[in-house]
Parts: structure tokens; C-alpha cells; sequence
């Protein structure tokens, strides 16, 4: 007969499995991310924040996705790095730090899906509707959106870990380099079907209230600029909305590799790689696109760094 350690308070890590000649590029290749997303993120936060010029509705719905990056990353990077540098057989974790891991995976992703979906109906009001905009997105209207955005990614995933914290574990092994919620609910030898139909209803709806919102506001947003002749609205719709479009398909590719792989256990080192990557991906893409394409976030910076060159 098999034995088992139940409801075991320690939990071990499989890690990453990187070849010997690979193995210093990866982790300086983590760590370099790891920086550059922190630096630029929390830049562009700052410069938001700070500036009264960029207190607009688009910037401040915007500065949800640098702020859920910070979160995101700085919860799993750091583990995953000292992780690297432990012996295979030294990889341990305590439940709870894995439970707060995983919840801040699934939080990160789904909060994403959501802060980019109220950004949609942001451009879609300024686009379709622009004069009526500062009387629709007041900053009771951003405060509102913000909320929800944050607050129906937490219920949705709070339920998600709940389901699984219910279960008894029978096994210790995290067969993954950092904790998510599959990881955890693998661990118990009771039936996980609730679980499975779940997180299946939690993926179709996240998914199709996401994909379903940007196909309804950007198929709106392009029937208002092919029956308008102004160039300015047209020229302001291209610059915002394909901004706004590749940030989300960046996003959207990234997570769908991570759920087709969960599918094929023969690929699990792929899966890994990728799941890893839709964290450092969209952080370090996300204020490049938008801080490049932001005349005004340029603006800013500028006067920050030029305020800073004072002569002595």
C-alpha cells in the first residue's frame, strides 16, 4: 500500500529544469527582467500618479496594469530566482507562502482580463461618444471601474483557491517552478471534479466576457470612424485603440499557451517556460507600448529627469 503524508504544512518544488550551459544566461536573463520590469513599471507609475496633467480617465485606468505587474511579479521572480539557486533537493515552500502564490498568479492574470476590458469601454466613450466623455468618466466613474476591476478578479479567484483549500493533500510535490492553483488541487487524493467544472466555467467566462467586450467596443469604435470624415478622430482611434489592441492580443496569446499546455503533461517543461513568460512578457512590454506611444507619459518624463539635472 501506497503511503501518503496528509494536510503536510511543507511543501516541495520541482523547479525549472535548465541545462548546465544554460543555466547562467537563464538567471541573468530572469534577473535582468526582473529589474527592468520593476524600474519601468514603477516609473510609470509614479510619473501617473504624480503628474496632475495625466490625471485623466485613460491614464488612470492605465496605471492599473503597471501597479497588477509590480504585484505580479515581485511575488513569484524573487522566490523563483533564489529558487535557482538552491540544490533540487532543497526546494521547499510552506503552504501558506504557496497558497499566497498561487492566489497571486491567478489574481495577476485575471486582473489583466478585467483593468483592459474597462479600458475598452474608455476608448470606446471618448471615441464614440467624445462629447459627452467628461460628463461619463468622471473620477467617480474611474473609481467605480477600478473597483470592479480588481473586485471581480478577486471574487472570482477567492473562489477558485477556496475550492481548493477544502481539500484534503495526500501528496507534497508542487510539480511546477512556483505555486498555482492546479499545482495545489493535484495534491489531494479526493475527487476534484467541482474543481475542474470550476475553473473550466471561471476560464469560458474570464475569456468571453474579455474577448466578447473587445470584439462588441472595437467593432463599434470602427463602424464610428468609417462613417466619420474627421482625420482627427480617425488618427486618434488608430494611435489609442492599437495600442490598447496589441497590449490585450500580447496578454491574450500568452495566457492560452499556458491553458493548451496544462492539457498535455508530456509538455510540462514548455508549460513552465510559458507560464514564467506570461508573467515577464506583458510586464516588460506593457509601459513600453503605452509609454511610447503617450505623447503626454513622454512630456512628463522628460520634465522629471530635467528637473532633476540641477546645477550645483
Amino acid at each position: 500500500m501506497e503511503n501518503y503524508t496528509f494536510n503536510s504544512f511543507t511543501l516541495q518544488l520541482e523547479g525549472l529544469n535548465v541545462w548546465k550551459g544554460f543555466f547562467y544566461p537563464a538567471f541573468i536573463f530572469l534577473l535582468l527582467s526582473y529589474i527592468f520590469i520593476m524600474l519601468m513599471n514603477v516609473g510609470i507609475a509614479v510619473v501617473i500618479l504624480m503628474d496632475k496633467s495625466l490625471h485623466q480617465p485613460m491614464y488612470l485606468l492605465f496605471c492599473n496594469l503597471p501597479l497588477n505587474d509590480i504585484l505580479g511579479n515581485s511575488i513569484l521572480l524573487p522566490r523563483l530566482l533564489l529558487d535557482m539557486l538552491r540544490p533540487r533537493s532543497e526546494l521547499f515552500i510552506s503552504y501558506y507562502e504557496c497558497v499566497v502564490q498561487a492566489f497571486t498568479t491567478h489574481m495577476s492574470g485575471t486582473t489583466a482580463h478585467t483593468v483592459l476590458i474597462i479600458m475598452a469601454f474608455d476608448r470606446y466613450v471618448a471615441i464614440c461618444y467624445p462629447l459627452r466623455y467628461s460628463t461619463i468618466m468622471t473620477n467617480k466613474m474611474v473609481v467605480k471601474l477600478t473597483a470592479s476591476a480588481w473586485g471581480v478578479a478577486f471574487v472570482l479567484v477567492g473562489i477558485l483557491l477556496g475550492l481548493t483549500l477544502r481539500l484534503n493533500r495526500c501528496r507534497t510535490l508542487i510539480t511546477n517552478p512556483f505555486c498555482d492553483n492546479a499545482s495545489l488541487f493535484k495534491l489531494s487524493c479526493e475527487s476534484v471534479l467541482i474543481n475542474n467544472i470550476y475553473g473550466l466555467t471561471f476560464t469560458v467566462v474570464l475569456f468571453t466576457g474579455s474577448i466578447g467586450s473587445m470584439v462588441i467596443t472595437y467593432t463599434k469604435i470602427t463602424v464610428v470612424c468609417l462613417t466619420s470624415n474627421s482625420r482627427s478622430l480617425n488618427s486618434k482611434a488608430l494611435k489609442t485603440c492599437s495600442t490598447h489592441l496589441v497590449v490585450y492580443l500580447i496578454m491574450l496569446i500568452s495566457g492560452m499557451c499556458i491553458i493548451v499546455l496544462h492539457r498535455f503533461p508530456q509538455y510540462s517543461d514548455y508549460r513552465k517556460l510559458s507560464a514564467i513568460l506570461f508573467l515577464i512578457v506583458p510586464g516588460s512590454l506593457n509601459p513600453i507600448i503605452y509609454g511610447m506611444q503617450s505623447a503626454e507619459i513622454h512630456k512628463s518624463l522628460s520634465k522629471l529627469f530635467r528637473s532633476k539635472r540641477v546645477v550645483p
